[in-house]
């Protein structure tokens, strides 16, 4: 039987990648000079937290490692996200600290 955090560290993984997907889009949009370290982030998040989900599923076995490396992703780019006033960027900041806090969650189980 799979820890009972699994399904929301998975949930909370797809979710923040969405948010990510959405705010380095819209960042691209607005003016991405002023936001590389946004999108940079965002992209890079996006792309690990859609590995964690994958991972966690499979139960691979470096996924806890994977998780801790998604936690501190996650929290990097809630911390960028939530340093800019525009709505996509918060709503991806509230993501990513979700998805920092299932991650932690799921590795202290």
């Amino acid at each position: 039987m799979r820890d009972p955090n699994f399904e929301q560290c998975v949930q909370a993984c797809y979710e923040c990648a969405v948010a990510c997907d959405i705010c380095a889009s819209a960042c691209l949009q607005e003016k991405p000079a002023h936001m590389q370290r946004c999108i940079a982030l965002c992209t890079d998040c996006a792309a690990v937290c859609r590995l964690c989900a994958a991972m966690l599923a499979r139960d691979g076995e470096f996924a806890a490692a994977l998780c801790t490396l998604c936690a501190l992703m996650c929290d990097a780019c809630a911390r960028e996200c939530s340093s800019h006033q525009a709505e996509h960027c918060q709503v991806c900041a509230g993501a990513c600290l979700g998805c920092t806090l299932a991650c932690r969650d799921m590795l202290e189980a």
